[in-house]
């Protein structure tokens, strides 16, 4: 009676610590206790675990991810879209993090592993994804490290003259060309700057330009990184804009491109990026 007693009460234990967290994809994913051995393979995602600090549970990561400098000494193990199962699998993870994009999740499953997927697009779904993040980890810092960003984000912001706020800006996020629309993280960071974004949220978050549409509307400022840059101005009509004769052209390094175009704790950062080039193009 005694060995049944101690049975119940151990079991009762385990199902009072046992929680459940929903994914983007709305599936309910049951823990009995946070994870120890992450895998993630999306980026932001990786950064998130680190920002809430449990970068000590990642025990591998997608080939883009590289911060913080910790994250690049992780084993690699291929594209979020695109992984080597094999590797994956060989990590012996307790969760696998991912897109809701990426064709992975169901194999993996059907390997045993346990998924999550989380794909954050705007300054919501970040906040969102912290908390989440928060509750499968275990750890309470998800409202401290949104309120971080938030802050960060307010002090960009106020950084910036009232005169900028007819400052009209064309993000590139690469050369086909692929802008940042206004409904895009990025466009709600350049809202929160108070500048205009020249890409109607009636486009898409990141629609495929036509480069005369560019050239029609001829932004005062453009933000690209340095690797699109070098052939902009050669396209046709393109060396007449406003932005590029005047050389107001906010131009990115790949690490900084990187930090830009990524829906996670680092958003403030590239909020106060956007914020120090636009005083610099623009004095």
């Amino acid at each position: 009676m005694k060995d049944l007693l101690v049975f119940v009460g151990l079991a009762f234990l385990q199902a009072a610590h046992a929680y459940q967290v929903t994914d983007d994809r709305g599936v309910s994913i049951n823990f009995d206790k946070p994870p120890q051995r992450i895998v993630s393979l999306l980026p932001s995602l990786a950064e998130t675990v680190c920002a809430l600090g449990q970068c000590d549970r990642l025990v591998g990561v997608d080939r883009y991810s590289n911060d913080p400098d910790r994250v690049k000494k992780l084993p690699k193990v291929g594209g979020g879209l695109d992984p080597n199962i094999e590797a994956v699998v060989a990590l012996k993870p307790d969760l696998v993090l991912l897109a809701t994009s990426s064709q992975a999740g169901e194999r993996l499953q059907s390997l045993g592993l346990k998924v999550m997927a989380l794909e954050p697009k705007t300054h919501a779904d970040v906040r969102q994804v912290l908390e989440k993040l928060g509750q499968v980890l275990g750890v309470g810092d998800a409202q401290r490290v949104w309120q971080g960003i938030e802050a960060g984000m307010q002090t960009a912001a106020q950084s910036l003259p009232a005169r900028f706020k007819t400052t009209r800006v064309y993000f590139e996020v690469n050369s086909a060309p692929y802008a940042a629309g206004e409904s895009s993280f990025i466009g709600e960071t350049l809202s929160r700057l108070g500048v205009q974004n020249i890409v109607p949220a009636s486009m898409g978050p990141f629609p495929l330009i036509n480069p005369e549409f560019v050239v029609r509307v001829d932004p005062d400022v453009i933000m690209v990184g340095d690797v699109n840059f070098a052939g902009m101005a050669g396209r046709p009509g393109w060396a007449g804009m406003r932005a590029i004769a005047m050389q107001q052209v906010c131009v990115f390094t790949p690490a900084q491109s990187d930090m830009l175009v990524r829906p996670g704790p680092r958003m403030a950062d590239g909020a106060r990026l956007m914020a120090q080039c636009l005083l610099k193009v623009l004095k």
